[in-house]
């Protein structure tokens, strides 16, 4: 049977601040827009709102750098104080130069600089930086909550983020949370068009439903850091599940060291 999704950017959405009412707020603004959602849709969220909701604002100012982050610093031609902010971010460094810090942030993903942004951030240009949230699969979970007592429904969230990819140019949206999302879909022992069975298929759901949002949403000016996503109801759950932290590959399996 053909499938097709639909993706909307949600207008009217106010400029986040800690402590509002994210779920509240995308419920309104998607009922003056006129737009129902519904158990089998997904709200993909940019994970700028989620941080800036849950107060995870810092200034570099506030920061007291330790030697490992001078020394971090002193390599990559950074502030000591950003060095120190992504080394309590990050459980390991896997390289380090001026181009970018690569390393794995504790929730297991692996990033540049663990994350941490200024851009689309209020006081960037005067050195505030977003972290990202404390469990992010978490923080979709509580909002698919306050979705479903806002709603009276229990969409899919999803968090997402724009991350590079080992050998490529430029960034995609990324799953970073999820709740009521499967994340991978295992398609493996299922014939292909010719009745081979597949053998390594397995489709990252929750990333490819986030890259798509990311393009709607858009990461500029644009101000519509929310998307609603329509016609993925076949991987929507009604359990929260794992998270996108499902979608990681066990450490035991890196093929690049």
């Amino acid at each position: 049977m053909a499938m097709g999704l639909t993706i909307t950017a949600l207008a009217g959405l106010p400029l986040f601040e800690q402590g509002m009412d994210l779920a509240g707020a995308i419920a309104a603004a998607a009922g003056a827009a006129g737009e129902a959602i519904g158990d089998h849709d997904v709200v993909v969220i940019a994970q700028k709102v989620v941080s800036k909701v849950e107060g995870r604002t810092i200034q570099l100012a506030e920061i007291t750098p330790n030697g490992d982050a001078h020394s971090l610093a002193r390599e990559t031609g950074r502030p000591a104080e950003l060095a120190q902010l992504i080394l309590d971010e990050s459980s390991e460094i896997l390289r380090a130069t001026s181009a970018a810090i690569i390393v794995r942030h504790r929730s297991g993903h692996v990033l540049a600089n663990a994350g941490i942004d200024s851009s689309n951030v209020q006081g960037g240009d005067q050195d505030t930086v977003l972290l990202w949230p404390v469990e992010a699969d978490a923080s979709a979970r509580a909002i698919r909550a306050g979705l479903a007592d806002a709603l009276g429904t229990r969409p899919a969230v999803v968090i997402a983020d724009s991350l590079g990819r080992a050998w490529r140019i430029g960034t995609v949206g990324t799953a970073i949370g999820c709740a009521g999302l499967t994340v991978l879909d295992d398609r493996r022992g299922e014939p292909d068009l010719f009745g081979r069975t597949l053998q390594a298929t397995i489709v990252a759901v929750a990333d490819a439903i986030a890259a798509a949002a990311v393009l709607a949403m858009g990461e500029g000016r644009e101000g519509t850091p929310v998307a609603l996503v329509r016609g993925a109801g076949r991987w929507v759950t009604a359990e929260d599940g794992q998270g996108a932290v499902g979608g990681l590959r066990p450490i035991a399996e890196d093929m690049f060291r």
